[in-house]
């Protein structure tokens, strides 16, 4: 699934969020805690999008995901 161009701009404006907590180990103030927020939202948007292109695609991963626990 490409990527809209806004939707692009917004995730690479969002990475450093990530790579700073990843980095920390912890969600060190308030602005990053937002910016967490934010990213989730996207990756929820994201995936429904996805999900609504390749419904099939998903159930099949899920299933092997609980086989493999």
């Amino acid at each position: 699934m490409k990527l809209e161009t806004v939707t692009f701009g917004k995730l690479r404006r969002l990475a450093p969020v990530l790579d700073d907590i990843l980095s920390a180990g912890e969600v060190e103030h308030a602005g990053q805690a937002v910016g967490l927020a934010s990213l989730a939202q996207l990756c929820s948007q994201l995936f429904d999008a996805y999900y609504c292109q390749y419904p099939g695609e998903i159930a099949q991963v899920r299933l092997e995901a609980l086989e493999s626990r």
